[in-house]
């Protein structure tokens, strides 16, 4: 009875025996009864929650009673297609989470589309991780084409869809078809956020004939053999100031998603096979995934393309192997006056930063940076970068997380003292354990009087105690920049107001 009064259940916990428990507690209650006024039911526990027989079915033949709902997301392993058509058929929600389902595929979307009509208020929509979410068959290998009709019906269900999550799989578009996912979600005009894996963006792997390397070379004369030089054939980097003609007459499929969504303000570009080095239950990854051969056409011209979506509040890239001299991320700054987050992880060549000298000339244009999250395993957070950082003078939080890189004390002070309203500063690093430990505390002898709510975290990224260190972490910092997560659709909107 004390719970027929409750307008929103959301829950979200780690992994664990003990939160499985306390969660079965809750849903027995539930079970018996639900509340008649819920309107928003949100359960995210990662991993397999494990059912618990008749309450579980109980629950959700309730919400399917309940006209009411606007808000939907259960655990993986609870979802079923018949009891979710129920609850579709009873409400009108707009907020759906399928995140990591497996039922997805041939069984659960396509449901979904098939009663499209329920859904013309949908306002956010979570499909990561569904690897068959846009596949007509739940058989298709994860790295095999989409079928962009299913896309089709999926924008032609969901027209007023502001929230669109498809990270964390291969969304590969048919090479031949003049179709492609972003020239389909070119169509939802009503987006303001989104988050896709890189290989989406992606036209295709390029042939080997387009690829300078690859050129015939003519046979030099056997007389001048070893007397002349050699040609160089590298890779040609990107130039905004000789490649805007070229860039203004090759149409690429992620431009015309740009120009067809000039409104966004959150978007995402995840590497499908990406994996943060820091997670949160477990030690730090020491060697990263391969990522998806298409992801690698997406360098910095494409990069350079988001610089037109000039209401940008919120930018992550992560896993993209073309980014070669980081260009593009001027041209972002630049043009994106409004950023105030910003999140980079492994762009381009791992054993180097070769991006590192635009990063710091992009530092220097985003005057409203609010959070800044660097993740890449050759780090050097020296003076330069620190001088260009101590620039974002509306910095609230910065996170460097890198496997090998190192730090100037120096240079760390001096940017704490410059920007004077940073409460968060967190560094896992390569350092040794004793020289974090004596920035960790130069720093919070230096501003904690000055700034109560500072945080502060040096510790080396590799170190076996990292977990129980991460576990003292205010959970605001660790949800919102510390831990890497896709953030796109996953809250329903203006849920407690």
């Amino acid at each position: 009875p004390h719970y027929q009064n409750l307008h929103v259940f959301y829950a979200r916990h780690a992994p664990g025996y003990v939160n499985q428990t306390v969660m079965s507690l809750y849903l027995a209650v539930f079970s018996v009864r639900v509340p008649e006024h819920l309107r928003a039911f949100v359960i995210s526990i990662p991993g397999n929650f494990p059912e618990s027989g008749p309450a579980a079915k109980n629950l959700l033949e309730g919400m399917a009673k309940n006209g009411a709902l606007e808000a939907l997301q259960l655990p993986k392993t609870w979802v079923d297609s018949s009891s979710l058509m129920h609850i579709l058929k009873l409400s009108t929600p707009s907020y759906l989470n399928f995140s990591r389902c497996t039922v997805s595929g041939s069984h659960l979307i396509h449901r979904v589309l098939n009663e499209g009509k329920y859904l013309k208020c949908l306002i956010s929509l979570n499909l990561s991780g569904c690897v068959h979410s846009l596949s007509t068959e739940s058989s298709r290998k994860a790295e095999d084409d989409i079928d962009c009709q299913v896309l089709e019906t999926l924008a032609r269900a969901c027209p007023n869809v502001k929230h669109l999550n498809l990270s964390a799989a291969h969304h590969h578009s048919p090479a031949a078809s003049e179709k492609h996912l972003c020239t389909v979600l070119a169509k939802l005009k009503s987006l303001r956020s989104l988050s896709l894996p890189v290989c989406a963006a992606s036209n295709g792997v390029k042939s080997s004939e387009q690829s300078p390397s690859n050129h015939a070379l003519p046979v030099p004369n056997s007389f001048t053999l070893g007397l002349k030089k050699s040609v160089r054939v590298g890779i040609q980097t990107y130039n905004p100031k000789t490649s805007s003609e070229q860039r203004d007459s090759d149409h690429s499929s992620f431009q015309a998603l740009v120009e067809g969504n000039p409104f966004l303000e959150e978007l995402e570009l995840i590497g499908s096979n990406f994996s943060s080095a820091m997670p949160r239950n477990e030690p730090a990854i020491r060697k990263e995934l391969t990522p998806c051969a298409r992801a690698r056409s997406i360098g910095d011209e494409e990069l350079a393309r988001i610089g037109r979506l000039r209401f940008l509040k919120s930018l992550t890239l992560a896993q993209l192997p073309g980014i070669l001299n980081g260009a593009g991320l001027v041209q972002v700054a630049t043009r994106c006056q409004d950023i105030q987050v910003l999140s980079l992880a492994n762009l381009g060549m791992l054993q180097k930063v070769t991006y590192m000298p635009a990063l710091i000339e992009t530092l220097t244009h985003c005057k409203q940076l609010k959070d800044l999250r660097l993740e890449q395993p050759y780090i050097s957070a020296n003076m330069q970068f620190f001088q260009a950082l101590s620039q974002c003078r509306s910095l609230r939080r910065l996170c460097i997380i890198s496997r090998n890189g190192t730090f100037q004390p120096d240079a760390v002070m001096s940017f704490m003292g410059t920007c004077c309203d940073v409460i968060m500063c967190h560094m896992f690093m390569g350092e040794t354990l004793v020289a974090c430990k004596n920035l960790q505390q130069a720093l919070l002898q230096s501003f904690l009087t000055e700034r109560p709510a500072l945080n502060v975290v040096v510790y080396p990224l590799l170190h076996e105690a990292l977990a129980h260190i991460i576990r003292d972490v205010p959970l605001v910092h660790l949800d919102e920049i510390t831990l890497f997560k896709s953030r796109v659709a996953e809250d329903p909107p203006n849920l407690w107001w």
